[in-house]
């Protein structure tokens, strides 16, 4: 099964909403869901990002894949270089 770490839109129309979440790739945007991470709330300034980084590392770390919008959000809040560094230093 190959799990991806994506955005699941909730909210009402015109207002959008999204919680990060852990889901199957072949199930639907909106549809079953293994795990939520955090959310995404693009309509406030500046956004709103809130992301459970412990989730986050463990997900990374069992192999899920983060769509492209899920990376610059896991960018901006540093996940991926706590990633990428603890990855590096259990090598040594």
């Amino acid at each position: 099964m190959a799990v991806k770490l994506r955005l699941k839109r909730m909210g009402a129309k015109k207002r959008p909403f999204y919680r990060i979440v852990a889901a199957d790739s072949r199930s639907k945007r909106d549809g079953k869901v293994i795990e939520e991470i955090g959310y995404y709330n693009p309509i406030v300034e500046p956004a709103e990002v809130k992301i459970d980084e412990q989730l986050a590392q463990k997900w990374l770390s069992t192999g899920a894949i983060p769509t492209d919008t899920v990376r610059t959000l896991f960018k901006k809040q540093g996940i991926l270089k706590n990633f990428h560094e603890s990855k590096m230093t259990k090598g040594e």
